[in-house]
């Protein structure tokens, strides 16, 4: 499979509320990451931050990690909350000390950045009953949105790949078009 990033040049999509919202409310995340106000919470793959800024207020503090400096950019002149910090890096090595986060989310982004170090970097800055959540699209979709159907996995797929990394799954749920997979570690 093919693992591309989102085009920056094409950042203000990721801004559109009617297309984000259809495949992943804020409150259906904000009820995945089940969230206490002194928690630290990393987004993988934070992109403008659209649902980095519905994450903040139910948090201490958020990372915001993507690859690409050029959103960052975009989430600045956008605007920051004071608790979020930018990060500029791959998924697959993150600065953080073991255990460093309570949560970590993952929105429309895994199918970009899914390898055997990903997932071990997630977990290990996780540490013990850490929380991820992933909504990604679906490979049984139609392929109208989001990456071609040849780049997505589906959720029995994703599922496997996080119990190969110690992960236990708590919550799988398939839609036509996503899936989102709740999993904590063990």
């Amino acid at each position: 499979m093919g693992h591309h990033t989102f085009d920056a040049d094409s950042a203000d999509k990721l801004e559109q509320a009617e297309r984000r919202y259809r495949y992943l409310s804020a409150e259906e995340l904000l009820w995945a990451l089940s969230l206490s106000s002194n928690q630290t919470v990393v987004d993988l793959g934070s992109g403008t931050g659209f649902y980095t800024d519905d994450v903040a207020p139910h948090a201490a503090k958020v990372y915001a990690v993507d690859v690409q400096a050029a959103m960052h950019d975009y989430y600045e002149e956008k605007g920051v909350p004071e608790n979020v910090e930018l990060v500029t890096t791959g998924i697959d090595d993150l600065p953080f000390e073991d255990a460093t986060a309570d949560s970590a989310f993952s929105t429309m982004t895994y199918h970009e950045f899914v390898s055997d170090n990903a997932l071990t970097e997630i977990h290990r800055v996780l540490g013990p009953g850490g929380r991820l959540v992933i909504i990604d699209w679906a490979a049984t979709g139609s392929g109208e949105n989001g990456p071609p159907l040849d780049e997505r996995y589906t959720a029995d797929a994703a599922a496997d790949s996080l119990r190969d990394h110690g992960f236990v799954i708590e919550h799988t749920a398939t839609r036509q078009e996503t899936f989102l997979l709740v999993a904590a570690v063990e």
